[in-house]
C-alpha cells in the first residue's frame, strides 16, 4: 500500500506529519506490514526530509532524486545543469518498491517535480490516495479548500486533511479553523500536530502522533 502526503504550501509541517503517520500506521499495524517513507524529489544541499523522518521515527526512508538548491525541483535541476527527471522515471522508481510507503511530495500539490509534471501527476499515475497537510492560521481554510478541490477535480482521492503545526497559544482564527476545516474542505479532518513536534525525542513524538484521529481517514 502507498499513500501520498502533500501540503497546501511549503513549510506547513508536511514532513512532521509524514513522520507522525509512519509512527501511527506502524503502531496500528495498518495494511499488515512495516511502513517506510520515500521522497520522490528532494532539493537543498543541507535539506533532507527523509533524514528528518528517519530521526523522528527510526523507520527506513529514501530519496529518488536530490537536486542542490532549495528551490522548486525543476528550477533546482536546471540551475545545476541537470536534466530534470521525467514523470515516467520517478513513477517507475516509486512503483517498484514493494510494501507500505508514505510518498512525500515537495511543497504543494502543483509544484513541478520535473519540467512538465507535478506531484499530482505522479499521484494520478500511481493511483495514490492523498493526505493533505495544511497550515492552521488565518487564510488556511482557503488554501486547504483550493488544494482539496483541485485534487478531486483531477480524479484523485483525498483521504483527509491534517494540520501541520498548531501553536500552543492559538489565536481566534486558528481556533476557528479547527472547527471549520472539515466542513469547508468536504473531507475528514484528522487533527493537528503541535508546533515544535519536530524537536521531540522518539518516545514523546510517538505519544503526540497517537493523538491524530487516523480512523477518520479510513486508516
Amino acid at each position: 500500500m502507498k499513500i501520498a502526503v502533500t501540503g497546501t504550501n511549503t513549510d506547513v509541517g508536511k514532513t512532521i506529519v509524514t513522520a507522525a503517520l509512519a509512527v501511527e500506521l506502524n503502531r496500528r499495524n495498518v495494511a499488515g506490514g512495516q511502513w517506510h517513507m520515500i521522497k520522490p524529489v528532494q532539493t537543498g544541499v543541507n535539506d533532507s526530509d527523509a533524514r528528518t523522518v528517519r530521526q523522528l521515527t527510526g523507520i527506513e526512508t529514501e530519496e529518488v532524486m536530490h537536486y542542490p538548491e532549495a528551490l522548486a525541483p525543476d528550477q533546482s535541476a536546471l540551475r545545476a545543469g541537470i536534466e530534470p527527471a521525467t514523470l515516467e522515471e520517478v513513477a517507475a522508481e516509486v512503483d517498484k518498491r514493494d510494501g507500505n510507503y508514505l510518498v512525500e511530495g515537495a511543497g504543494g500539490i502543483l509544484v513541478r517535480l520535473g519540467q512538465d509534471w507535478t506531484f499530482l501527476d505522479l499521484c494520478l499515475t500511481l493511483n495514490l490516495p492523498i493526505i493533505v497537510v495544511t497550515s492552521m492560521q488565518l487564510g488556511s481554510l482557503n488554501a486547504a479548500e483550493l488544494t482539496v478541490s483541485h485534487i478531486r477535480s483531477r480524479g484523485a482521492t483525498v483521504l483527509g486533511v491534517i494540520g501541520g503545526s498548531y501553536p500552543a497559544d492559538p489565536d481566534l482564527p486558528t481556533r476557528l479553523n479547527v472547527d471549520e476545516m472539515e466542513a469547508k474542505t468536504g473531507v475528514p479532518f484528522a487533527g493537528v500536530m503541535p508546533e515544535g513536534s519536530g524537536t521531540l525525542g522518539k518516545t514523546e513524538f510517538a505519544r503526540v502522533a497517537a493523538e491524530l484521529e487516523l480512523n477518520k481517514l479510513g486508516l
